[in-house]
């Protein structure tokens, strides 16, 4: 199984011959290396409906990806022409042939970029391959970290950008609650009011014992 990083808080997943992407800001995304024609996609996660996350999903939903979010953003999704939606709900778990989407909390605010509430933030947990990978979306640090921690993370991609979402202290504490394998940060540099040091993020991580790995966008890492 495959991991391509493409930039902001989006991901490619490749496994069994599907596409997954988690919050596809594809166009408009200034750090994403590549354009959504060049882009497969079978399924989409979106985690909340801000315009950096929600980004092209519509793109890829058009053409028959199916896209797995709340109710809420499912329901926008379908209004606006996707024929292929899995709504659920925190708690709940979505399993498929390829693999399984189990729905985190996450805090934050969620609205669609013409200003359409979005309904509840979340996290997700994607199982594919045997493997558990934590994106935690957009949010801070919270104690019930431990919690989603405790279902044996492979992979923890958190945001350390500050400003909108946890910075890097605050990264390092869910880093350690979670216990995951490995940690990829994530939303940071890509718009000034986000920039932050990856590679000190992740040395912190070292001094704590805490495997971390900044990826530049369009890099792959194979788990």
């Amino acid at each position: 199984m495959n991991l391509r990083f493409l930039g902001h808080s989006a991901f490619q997943f490749v496994t069994g011959g599907r596409s997954i992407l988690v919050d596809p800001f594809i166009a408009g995304n200034p750090t994403c290396p590549v354009g959504t024609a060049e882009l497969p996609a079978d399924v989409i996660v979106v985690t909340h409906a801000h315009g950096d996350h929600w980004g092209s999903t519509m793109d890829f939903a058009l053409k028959g990806a199916l896209v797995i979010s709340t109710p809420e953003i499912c329901a926008y999704a379908q209004a606006h022409g996707a024929k292929h939606t899995r709504a659920m709900n925190i708690g709940g778990t979505a399993s498929y042939d390829w693999g399984s989407v189990y729905m985190t909390p996450a805090w934050h605010s969620n609205s669609f970029p013409d200003g359409t509430y979005g309904g509840m933030p979340t996290g997700i947990v994607l199982e594919l391959d045997g493997r558990r990978i934590y994106h935690a979306g957009d949010t801070n640090f919270f104690s019930d970290m431990a919690l989603i921690g405790e279902r044996g993370l492979d992979l923890a991609l958190l945001p350390i950008g500050d400003n909108y979402t946890m910075g890097p202290a605050e990264a390092l504490r869910a880093a350690a609650a979670l216990r995951p394998k490995r940690v990829i940060p994530m939303h940071y540099n890509t718009f000034p009011g986000i920039r932050q040091d990856a590679q000190a993020f992740v040395d912190d991580c070292g001094a704590h014992e805490i495997a971390a790995l900044a990826l530049k966008p369009g890099e792959t890492l194979s788990l």
